[in-house]
């Protein structure tokens, strides 16, 4: 049997920032558990259990008050595993779905009943086999009233995506700003091609995280105090405050070196959302208007 990969820190420190009270995590994951919920056939990587308990205890030790979990692709397009957790978090998380583009509406319809508020479409050819842009614009067009679209993809490819997502007719949010090299800083070539992406359209978000992805030693960045990404993200956060979101990517999907202290990426948070009101934006008003729309009158 293929070695199980354990990408989260065993023991994360407590934050030195304390989040707002209802702050939320906008970018977390579930593995498992295995032997209730089986990986997909067609994962490319085996992770260790990081089932709903692990998860709303990190949520708590961190300062937290809830979560948007993102269906990871070792879990395919079966969401049993995101929904458990939902299920399980005494209605603190909402989710985002993996979907087969020939869903039906009836069992979109059961996806929204568990808290799914969004589908995420995979553009990292290290994780997926087929991104079928026809079929993804289409099943977009069948999306509950309220859902947005998630993608994620690096950032060589922006400008091959420009068009597919232009034909997205519901909200954009974008999984790590598309992967730019922060080590370029805030003018470099990448974060000005995001920002031409983002002035493109209202109704486009993105998510600040990642920085121990972005700004790993082995990509050329520096690593943990992650300097670069502090610096090129910030200026980001600070011009589109309204449709920033942040999240820890607990359990770090298939990190297997560098592996991240969550306490440290909490402390991130002052850094690139330096004032109240932008933590505020970034970390209750934000994420609660996509996922909590009801609860704000």
């Amino acid at each position: 049997m293929t070695d199980r990969i354990v990408s989260w820190h065993a023991n994360p420190s407590k934050p030195r920032y304390v989040p707002l009270a209802g702050a939320v995590d906008a970018h977390c994951h579930v593995f498992g558990p295995m032997a209730e919920f089986p990986f997909s056939a067609k994962a490319k990587y085996l992770p260790g259990d990081a089932g709903p308990d692990m998860l709303f205890a990190l949520r708590d030790n961190l300062g937290f008050s809830r979560n948007v979990i993102v269906q990871a692709s070792c879990h395919g397009t079966n969401n049993d595993a995101t929904l458990n957790a939902i299920a399980k978090s005494n209605g603190k998380a909402r989710g985002v779905a993996v979907v087969d583009p020939a869903i039906s509406e009836a069992e979109l319809a059961a996806l929204h009943e568990g808290g799914i508020r969004g589908v995420r479409f995979n553009f990292l050819k290290r994780l997926v086999d087929d991104a079928p842009k026809d079929k993804f614009i289409e099943v977009a067009s069948r999306l509950p009233a309220g859902w947005h679209v998630v993608i994620y993809f690096e950032a060589d490819i922006l400008e091959e995506l420009r068009p597919f997502m232009d034909a997205i007719p519901v909200p954009l949010v974008i999984d790590h700003m598309g992967r730019p090299d922060v080590t370029q800083g805030p003018d470099g070539a990448d974060m000005k091609a995001f920002r031409s992406l983002l002035d493109n359209r209202e109704d486009i978000w993105f998510k600040a995280t990642c920085p121990d992805r972005l700004d790993a030693i082995k990509d050329g960045g520096a690593g943990d105090p992650w300097d670069a990404f502090a610096s090129a993200v910030a200026p980001l956060v600070a011009d589109y405050s309204d449709c920033v979101l942040w999240g820890t990517d607990w359990p770090h999907p298939n990190m297997e070196t560098e592996i991240p202290d969550d306490g440290h990426i909490v402390d991130m948070i002052p850094r690139i959302a330096p004032t109240a009101a932008l933590q505020r934006k970034l970390l209750i008003d934000n994420p609660m208007r996509l996922y909590w729309p009801e609860e704000l009158g």
